[in-house]
């Protein structure tokens, strides 16, 4: 069940960080794609301080619990960019795509040969059975870690939530990008990495999953943390007030947010947690 403040406690509490949300891939992740080894600590710290933490990404649910699986009971999480979030195996929000009109994406991404597709769906990710590219394979099992193989995505049984496409070689900006703006008028389009371009419901991202957490948990802008470092972040930083860039972030995303954090290297994410748990923003 997600905690709820009462107005007593809220009042007491007032101008405290309660929530931090954070981006994966290079945000908390470090440069190896592993969890800093001091995140145990000082996760126990902040709850210890009553402030909750929130991994939001563009990876599956499935993904989420692997990494966080000493903590799974305990996080709530912001999953495929904002499409779908999820506490303690349970959906508290979620938004399906028009099945028509995923399955026109996915076609129209069979004239881009540098396109890898993936089905996202509530229950797990569903790639073509002829896309057997060993680089593609090894990128998506850093995202999806319970997915299926299937000959026509039509047959798929499932409520797809994103659309997402990679280009093994770090180009999505430019190879799958631009074929995919003709859908702008009818779905969210978003780079996500150098890799991935990820499509999705108008009027849904990280930010908005954010905004109706913070409605569910009674806080405001000002008790939230946000880090981020590509696009897809960029609505997170505009919902909290404290907002954190990575050092190694696009631009865009330093312009966006109000404050730096050290590199995912150097585990900047722990480093403005510990000044969080110092006091520094109450």
């Amino acid at each position: 069940m997600i905690t709820l403040y009462t107005k007593e406690e809220r009042t007491r509490r007032d101008g405290m960080i309660r929530l931090i949300f954070s981006d994966m891939d290079g945000t908390l992740l470090d440069e190896h794609g592993a969890l800093p080894a001091e995140f145990g600590d000082v996760y126990r710290r902040l709850t210890e301080r009553g402030i909750r933490f929130a991994p939001a990404s563009g990876r599956q649910y499935a993904s989420l619990l692997q990494t966080f699986a000493a903590w799974k009971d305990d996080l709530i999480f912001v999953t495929e960019n904002g499409t779908m979030v999820m506490e303690r195996g349970k959906e508290l929000f979620s938004s399906a795509m028009d099945r028509s009109l995923a399955l026109d994406v996915l076609r129209t991404a069979d004239t881009i040969p540098e396109a890898h597709a993936v089905f996202c769906g509530k229950k797990r990710g569903y790639l073509n059975a002829d896309d057997d590219a060993p680089a593609f394979r090894t990128e998506l099992a850093k995202y999806v870690t319970r997915a299926a193989v299937v000959e026509d995505f039509s047959t798929v049984d499932d409520t797809p939530i994103k659309i997402s496409f990679c280009d093994i070689t770090g180009n999505a900006g430019t190879t799958i990008l631009p074929f995919m703006q003709v859908y702008t008028d009818r779905l969210q389009v978003t780079l996500s990495s150098s890799e991935w371009v990820d499509l999705y419901n108008l009027g849904v991202s990280k930010g908005v999953a954010v905004k109706s957490l913070q409605e569910r948990l009674g806080i405001t802008p000002d008790e939230c943390v946000a880090f981020g470092d590509y696009e897809n972040d960029l609505e997170m930083m505009d919902a909290v007030t404290h907002s954190f860039a990575m050092e190694n972030a696009l631009p865009e995303v330093k312009e966006r947010a109000r404050y730096m954090a050290p590199s995912n290297r150097a585990h900047g994410v722990m480093a403005v947690c510990e000044r969080i748990l110092a006091g520094e923003f109450d």
